[in-house]
């Protein structure tokens, strides 16, 4: 699985003109899922994005996690994360996972941040074309791959 966080002052997502999820202060989360990814890695990315520690403290210093400044979850599925470029112009997604293994691990992703946080995580609709507005705070951008663990 790969994720991209970013710290946002606020960010939605609407399908079809329609607010689905929208939050203030927090972290927009764009979760791709691969072939072969498991319960395991929706594990180890919640506990990443709970715990990371990238808002700002009283000395200006990016130190605090986003349960620690009440802070929201946005967490948007995005199969795009998953393209390999390696070859020409037309990005390729054939290790983006279907639907029978996606939907299950990004539900379950945001059911453990859910827990780690003890809140709502805000959620775009699966499959949909998903219109996404933020405000990327910093900017402050942050890509974890569950495969690399890095």
């Amino acid at each position: 699985m790969r994720i991209v966080i970013q710290r946002v002052s606020e960010a939605r997502v609407s399908v079809g003109g329609d607010i689905k999820g929208e939050i203030g202060k927090g972290l927009l989360v764009l979760v791709g899922v691969e072939t072969g990814d498991t319960e395991a890695d929706a594990e180890w990315l919640a506990q990443k994005t709970a715990g990371l520690r990238i808002f700002n403290d009283p000395e200006g210093v990016m130190n605090l996690s986003v349960e620690q400044v009440g802070g929201d979850v946005l967490a948007v599925s995005q199969f795009t994360l998953t393209a390999s470029t390696r070859k020409g112009n037309r990005p390729s997604y054939i290790r983006a996972a279907g639907h029978d293994l996606a939907v299950p691990l990004y539900e379950s992703y945001c059911r453990k941040v859910e827990e780690k946080l003890g809140g709502e995580v805000k959620r775009g609709v699966f499959g949909a074309d998903m219109k996404v507005s933020l405000i990327n705070d910093g900017p402050v951008t942050i890509i974890i791959d569950s495969r690399l663990r890095e």
